[in-house]
C-alpha cells in the first residue's frame, strides 16, 4: 500500500478531477464516494470515483471514516487552510509575491464589475492591512 503522506500545500497537485471531487466534499463536509458521483458533473463510473478518492487519501487530502460497510471521506485540510496555502503558492509563482499585482490582476480580469459592496470591503481590507503595516 501506498505510504500515506500529509500533503504540503493542499492543493498543489490535484488534477482537475480531484478539484472537483475536493470541492464536492469540501461543500458537503464529509462525503461517502456515492455522494460524490452525484455531484460530479460529467461523472466518471463509480469505481473510478472509489479510485479517485483513494488517491486523494493516498496523497493526504483526504481521510476516510467507516460507516457500516461505507468508506465516508473527510478532508484533512480546513478548506481555509488549502485556500490559503494555494494562493501564497499562486502569488509566489506567478506574480513574483507581490500579492499587489495579484489582487490588481484579479481586478482586472475577473468575470464582472465589482459591486459596491465588495469595492468597500476590498478598501476596508486595504486599510486594515496598512494599519497593521502589511
Amino acid at each position: 500500500m501506498a505510504e500515506r503522506r500529509r500533503a504540503r500545500n493542499p492543493l498543489a497537485d490535484l488534477t482537475r478531477r480531484e478539484r472537483q471531487i475536493m470541492d464536492v466534499i469540501y461543500g458537503l463536509g464529509r462525503a461517502s464516494a456515492a455522494d460524490v458521483h452525484a455531484r460530479l458533473p460529467d461523472a466518471p463510473a463509480p469505481t473510478a470515483v472509489r479510485t479517485l478518492l483513494r488517491i486523494l487519501e493516498d496523497k493526504g487530502h483526504l481521510r476516510h471514516e467507516k460507516s457500516g460497510v461505507r468508506h465516508i471521506y473527510l478532508p484533512t485540510v480546513p478548506r481555509e487552510a488549502a485556500r490559503e496555502s494555494s494562493l501564497r503558492d499562486l502569488i509566489r509563482t506567478f506574480f513574483a509575491g507581490s500579492t499587489a499585482a495579484a489582487v490588481a490582476a484579479m481586478i482586472d480580469v475577473g468575470d464582472r464589475d465589482m459591486t459596491d459592496a465588495e469595492r468597500d470591503d476590498l478598501v476596508r481590507r486595504i486599510r486594515g492591512a496598512r494599519a497593521r503595516g502589511r
